[in-house]
């Protein structure tokens, strides 16, 4: 891992830490503290814009759900911003695990980070080994 990696890695967890620990104690106001005041945020539902959206998907979650993510790949798009790319695994109390990919960008705001972009792809998973799609 270069150095430029590991500076984006611990960008990336230093936001991401914080946004799990309010999502894990169904804090949805502190989940959206994480995000810019002008955050485009897209979940499972349909997108929003700004944090008073993301307040209210996360409170529209059960109680009991958690996050456990792993950072992917990150990129460094300019001084201030940060991209990562990550699966997350959403684990409820009465039902399966959801297991996403979630890409991500992180902007520098004053001397601290927040997401600017957030959204979620659920993939099916490919069986048959080639391109989905393929026949």
């Amino acid at each position: 891992m270069n150095k430029n990696t590991a500076d984006n890695e611990a960008v990336l967890r230093g936001v991401l830490d914080g946004w799990k620990a309010a999502v894990d104690k169904h804090q949805p106001d502190q989940a959206a503290a994480h995000f810019t005041d002008d955050a485009i945020f897209q979940g499972m539902h349909p997108y929003s814009v700004g944090r008073p959206g993301v307040a209210a998907y996360y409170d529209s979650q059960p109680p009991g759900l958690t996050a456990e993510y792993r950072i992917l790949e990150t990129r460094r798009l300019s001084d201030d911003l940060v991209l990562g790319y990550l699966n997350v695994d959403f684990s409820f109390t009465d039902r399966p695990t959801v297991n996403v990919y979630l890409s991500i960008l992180l902007k520098r705001i004053g001397t601290g980070w927040a997401m600017a972009l957030y959204q979620v792809s659920k993939l099916d998973q490919d069986t048959t080994g080639g391109n989905p799609g393929s026949k």
